[in-house]
């Protein structure tokens, strides 16, 4: 796994996005010749909007050997039609493993406690929620298969969400 981590001001106009762009499929296709994962994140300082509001802004590639990327951004930067904005909600960066008998989520929420976090889970839709006076994430999630919900457990520890649901 690489992680590399930039703070600095964003050109968000086309030659920004197509450099960025570009970045993103170099760095899927060095992915998926040697599997893994690669990992980006930074803030954007926005200046004069929002009182100098920062954007946090990330993404993960993904992928097996041989397979094809998976690419998932997090953050709180959202792409509007009157451009980016910053958003007071994040979304954590969130790992899946569909397994045999169960669904395995893992989200990276650092800076709460434990009663902070509300999971709402209904047929194959997972709404997770957490707050506090510092900070606020969610994540709406589909399932990749039908789960039981009565078998849903979850822990939060050293800023990690971890849930488990059994699959019928």
């Amino acid at each position: 796994m690489r992680e590399e981590k930039d703070e600095k001001d964003l050109d968000f106009g086309l030659g920004g996005l197509f450099k960025g762009i570009e970045k993103i499929i170099d760095l899927a296709a060095e992915v998926k010749k040697q599997g893994g994962e690669i990992n980006k994140e930074g803030k954007v300082n926005f200046g004069n909007i929002k009182n100098g509001a920062t954007g946090v802004y990330g993404f993960s590639i993904k992928t097996a050997v041989g397979g094809e990327p998976i690419v998932e951004s997090f953050g709180n930067m959202k792409n509007t039609p009157k451009g980016p904005t910053v958003e007071e909600e994040r979304e954590p960066i969130t790992d899946v493993f569909d397994e045999k008998n169960e669904i395995k989520i893992y989200m990276e929420m650092p800076g709460l406690n434990k009663e902070d976090i509300k999971l709402d889970l209904k047929e194959d839709l997972l709404d997770v929620s957490a707050k506090n006076s510092k900070r606020k994430y969610h994540k709406e999630m589909l399932l990749s298969s039908k789960v039981k919900s009565e078998t849903l457990i979850w822990d939060y520890k050293n800023g990690i969400l971890e849930i488990k649901i059994g699959k019928y």
